[in-house]
């Protein structure tokens, strides 16, 4: 399993009390400890933690590996409250992450809660607000109390996520193809589409390249999401369909958030509306007038959420940027 470990250590906080902030998804699982004051002593990174997507005992390897990396040689009895944010959690996953912590020598297993929520605390402390989400699905939450209360969207790829970047990705594949088909002039998107699924392996006529393509999509539709990237590239460069689908994106994804959202700051996560680019841009045109933040590091917020029942209001509070900043 492979492992990316950051940790750091000092003499002030040898004895200090410790907090673990869980944040496992589809893709990556990362967990963050800290001492009470936010100063991170242990990181480490680790495969996919989702049990709906990959197994309930994968997301428990993954999991537990990274913990044992993040302690290192950090004395487990000292953690004083854990929390954990899974993606796709399931009942039978709190007991084994208690056997986990256990072995670990921490005294009591983490509370686990879903992934919504730490996603919306790693862009703000306030505890109502709502979330946007669009990385390769899209959902939107009104959060209270640091909890999901209503949901919008998050239905998943092939009847809902409008916005994602599967939508996105299956939307340019969509009007490429439709252009080979047509045997129109390759544009900037259709030339990055082509060399993502097909490389250097055109086939002898537009028809032909399209054919590929759609049999190299329908074998691996999920390759449809990493062409949100390409669309990005191509909207930035001013093609005109990359830049409509950029559109369409954001004003899906501010429907979307509009049915929830009441009050508080929108906290936009999820890798389409964290990185600059044309979606994220105009995402926050259409939300003019609405505070707007962007989600830092979900471990982190994870481990502030586990902490913030130990300390006064206003020092959670003002806490918040150092435990969820990037590792």
């Amino acid at each position: 399993m492979q492992l990316d470990h950051v940790k750091t250590h000092n003499r002030s906080v040898t004895h200090s009390p410790l907090v673990v902030g869980v944040d496992a998804g589809a893709t990556s699982t990362r967990v963050s400890i800290h001492t009470l004051d936010g100063t991170r002593v242990g990181y480490a990174r680790a495969g996919a933690g989702n049990p709906s997507a990959h197994g309930l005992a994968r997301a428990v390897a993954a999991i537990g590996a990274a913990l044992e990396e993040a302690l290192g040689s950090l004395d487990g009895s000292r953690v004083v409250a854990s929390l954990a944010g899974v993606a796709g959690k399931v009942d039978e996953l709190a007991p084994e992450l208690a056997r986990i912590w256990a072995g670990h020598g921490v005294p009591g297993g983490p509370e686990v809660a879903g992934d919504v929520a730490i996603a919306y605390v790693a862009g703000s402390p306030e505890p109502c607000g709502s979330l946007l989400l669009s990385g390769t699905g899209a959902v939107a939450a009104r959060i209270v109390g640091h909890q999901q209360d209503v949901i919008a969207d998050g239905l998943g790829w092939l009847l809902g996520d409008e916005g994602s970047g599967f939508w996105i990705g299956r939307a340019a594949a969509k009007a490429v193809v439709a252009a080979l088909d047509r045997a129109e002039p390759e544009g900037l998107l259709a030339t990055l589409v082509l060399d993502h699924f097909l490389g250097a392996e055109r086939g002898p006529s537009p028809r032909q390249s399209a054919d590929r393509l759609v049999r190299l999509a329908q074998a691996d539709h999920m390759r449809l999401a990493a062409l949100a990237a390409p669309v990005s590239q191509a909207a930035t460069a001013g093609d005109p369909v990359a830049l409509a689908i950029a559109r369409r994106a954001a004003g899906h994804l501010v429907t979307t958030v509009r049915r929830v959202h009441v009050s508080g700051p929108v906290v936009l996560a999820g890798s389409v509306l964290t990185s600059e680019g044309p979606v994220r841009r105009a995402v926050r045109e259409l939300l003019a007038g609405e505070t707007v933040t962007t989600a830092r590091d979900a471990a982190g917020a994870a481990a502030w959420l586990a902490a913030r029942p130990l300390l006064p209001e206003d020092r959670a509070r003002d806490l918040h940027p150092r435990f969820t900043a990037a590792p």
